[in-house]
C-alpha cells in the first residue's frame, strides 16, 4: 500500500497551526468585559474613530450595542466597528456611562442595587393568619 507524498499537500497544511494563530492573537476589534461588585465595564480599542462617529445604545433593554456612524451622510466613518453584548438581568439602565480617551471607548454598565421581592419584618403583624399549608 503506497501513501500519496507530503509534498502534494497544499501549503495551509505543511505550516503547523500555531505558526499561522499564534496562541497570542488577538482580533483586531476586541471588546474586553470585566465585572465588579458595583458594575460591568465594557471597554473596546477604536483608534482613529472620532468621538462623535461612536455610538453606545441599548436596545430592547437587553442589549447594549456599540457601533460607528458617519456624522452626516455624505461621508463613511473613519473605521467600520460594532458589537452587540446581552446584558445581565440587574442592571441599571438609566446609570449606563461611556466614555471615550486615547482610542479606547470604556462603557460602565452599573449593577441593579434592587434585590427582588422584600419584605421588611416590621410590617408583618404579630398576629398572621395562614390561610392556605402547601401539601
Amino acid at each position: 500500500m503506497e501513501f500519496p507524498l507530503p509534498h502534494f499537500l497544499p501549503w495551509q497544511y505543511r505550516i503547523s497551526s500555531h505558526l499561522l494563530f499564534p496562541y497570542n492573537f488577538i482580533p483586531q476589534n476586541y471588546v474586553h468585559w470585566t465585572q465588579t461588585p458595583e458594575s460591568h465595564i465594557f471597554s473596546a480599542d477604536i483608534p482613529g474613530v472620532r468621538k462623535e462617529e461612536l455610538r453606545v445604545e441599548v436596545e430592547d433593554s437587553r442589549y447594549l450595542k456599540i457601533r460607528t456612524e458617519a456624522v452626516d451622510e455624505s461621508t463613511e466613518p473613519a473605521r467600520k466597528f460594532e458589537r452587540k453584548f446581552r446584558l445581565p438581568s440587574r442592571v441599571d439602565l438609566d446609570g449606563i456611562s461611556a466614555g471615550y480617551e486615547d482610542g479606547v471607548l470604556t462603557v460602565t454598565v452599573p449593577r441593579s442595587l434592587r434585590r427582588g421581592f422584600y419584605i421588611d419584618p416590621a410590617d408583618v403583624p404579630d398576629n398572621l393568619e395562614v390561610l392556605a399549608r402547601a401539601a
